[in-house]
């Protein structure tokens, strides 16, 4: 199994998100690219800070920055019909994108030693980190901690890492594998995790206290 491949396919996948993002918020071409890496690499860059592992390594990743400045070169001269349509499969590479980059994620923290609760942080940011770091600067809510589930599927991988129940090439593809699909699962039939909204208490309050 080519891990490379899935990797290819989550950066495009991330690099496309952020780059589509920029041009809803109306951003120029260099605000396209800025946020498309953002979104590709930001989770890898805040990873290595919380692991320990050298920012540096980041520049080592030429032929993937090649690759994301490619699809954000493309897909900013793409027609509106084509980025509609790549948007009716945006949550399928996403979900490959999220898989393949949380078990990186997971072990890269396995072979430093790292404990469970950081094997499981490093999957989550290396998963999600990106994605957060592009809706802030996008001025937007981050879409991973309030849509259908998405993080919580990266904190599975970590912790079957971490615990040594998916470490051979076969169990990692079948953890792969699952978090494609719970993954999917979670935007078909639209699960959300349990939330309490303080907003609508509040609105309420403040018309019964009008009156």
């Amino acid at each position: 199994m080519s891990w490379e491949l899935f990797s290819i396919i989550g950066t495009i996948a991330f690099a496309v998100s952020g780059a589509i993002v920029a041009m809803e918020e109306d951003y120029d071409i260099l605000g396209v690219y800025v946020l498309g890496l953002v979104t590709a690499f930001g989770g890898g860059v805040i990873r290595n800070l919380l692991i320990g592992k050298p920012i540096v390594l980041l520049w080592e990743q030429g032929i993937y920055f090649q690759i994301a400045l490619f699809a954000m070169t493309l897909v900013f001269f793409m027609p509106v019909r084509y980025i509609k349509l790549w948007k009716t499969w945006e949550a399928f590479f996403d979900a490959i994108g999220l898989a393949a980059f949380s078990i990186q994620g997971a072990t890269y923290a396995t072979n430093m030693g790292h404990p469970l609760s950081a094997i499981i942080v490093a999957a989550v940011l290396t998963g999600i980190g990106g994605g957060i770091v592009r809706d802030v600067l996008a001025g937007r809510k981050p879409l991973v901690l309030k849509d259908e589930i998405y993080a919580v599927w990266g904190m599975l991988a970590g912790a079957l890492v971490g615990l040594g129940w998916a470490q051979g090439t076969w169990q990692l593809a079948v953890l792969f594998a699952l978090v494609v699909i719970l993954r999917m699962f979670s935007v078909f039939y639209k699960w959300k995790l349990p939330k309490r909204s303080l907003r609508s208490s509040m609105v309420q309050t403040a018309r019964r206290s009008d009156l």
